[in-house]
């Protein structure tokens, strides 16, 4: 993530297996739920598979009700209501009426990237949908990573790329992607994966997505999420910057948030769940306890 941001949007979701909630229909999401008990919300990155959550489903579908979130457009999946138009808040508008169709009491999120972002908004607009959430490998506002204060600041750059990987041919596209990869799983296995699900993607849902993430800036609302929230962040060596360096990044974006538990994974890219498994199921599991 450190080192190629727009790497972190393009990555893509597919449905893994599992029953589609029957009173719940969107052109936003689609959503699959395995096992039984305390329900709990899994959102992937922007681009990201919802496959990459398999792990943990395998891990926790005996003890919990797990709702496995699919955006439109991403791998593979039709495009539908993101054929156009901004992603990002519709996402979110599309996962508070999935929790709210289905009567969940304050299910507990996890996201990932994108979807990190998402459950932040989520908990700050609709606080009674969320019990608690975990942030995986996200930022309140990522175009600091670009060097920006501000959302303003932000939006050229941001629209350049957008409009960028719009008009890039199909290949262009594939090979952008097999290049920037690399940068955001350790994991070669993973990293293959994590590749062909991006090229999978539609690239104009992924473009106008990533726009929207870079021109949200989350850090002036903060301090209204009372939601309890726990942040993974990754480091590693080979990033070129130091554990305080990048405890500095996150814990100091992240500082208006009241409610905070700040977790380092070292050894890790932005795929923590790939690149750190087991540290990464013992903080779920610490998380949902």
């Amino acid at each position: 993530m450190l080192k190629s941001i727009p790497a972190a949007f393009l990555l893509i979701a597919v449905l893994s297996g599992g029953a589609v909630m029957a009173d719940f229909s969107s052109d936003r999401i689609t959503v699959t739920v395995h096992g039984h008990g305390p329900d709990v919300l899994l959102i992937p990155g922007l681009a990201s598979s919802s496959t990459v959550w398999d792990q943990t489903v395998k891990r926790l579908e005996g003890r919990y009700r797990l709702h496995v979130v699919q955006v439109a457009g991403f791998a593979g999946a039709a495009p539908r209501g993101n054929a156009k138009g901004t992603v990002l808040q519709p996402t979110v508008d599309a996962i508070d009426a999935y929790i709210k169709a289905n009567k969940l009491k304050q299910p507990s999120v996890i996201g990932h990237s994108f979807g990190g972002l998402v459950g932040l908004m989520l908990a700050e607009q609709h606080p009674e949908d969320v019990g608690k959430l975990m942030i995986v490998d996200s930022l309140p506002f990522f175009s600091v990573l670009m060097g920006a204060n501000d959302v303003a600041a932000a939006a050229p750059e941001a629209a350049a790329m957008r409009d960028n990987i719009i008009a890039q041919t199909q290949d262009d596209y594939a090979l952008t992607e097999a290049q920037v990869m690399p940068t955001m799983v350790k994991s070669s296995e993973a990293c293959k994966t994590a590749t062909l699900w991006a090229i999978a993607s539609d690239k104009s849902v992924v473009a106008r997505a990533m726009y929207d993430v870079m021109t949200t800036d989350m850090r002036p609302k903060l301090a209204r999420i009372k939601t309890p929230v726990t942040v993974l962040y990754p480091w590693d060596v080979t990033m070129g910057m130091s554990r305080s360096v990048v405890d500095g990044l996150y814990q100091g974006n992240f500082a208006g948030l009241p409610n905070k538990t700040m977790v380092r994974i070292d050894g890790s890219y932005h795929f923590i769940m790939f690149d750190q498994p087991q540290a990464f199921e013992a903080q779920v599991e610490a998380f949902l306890k």
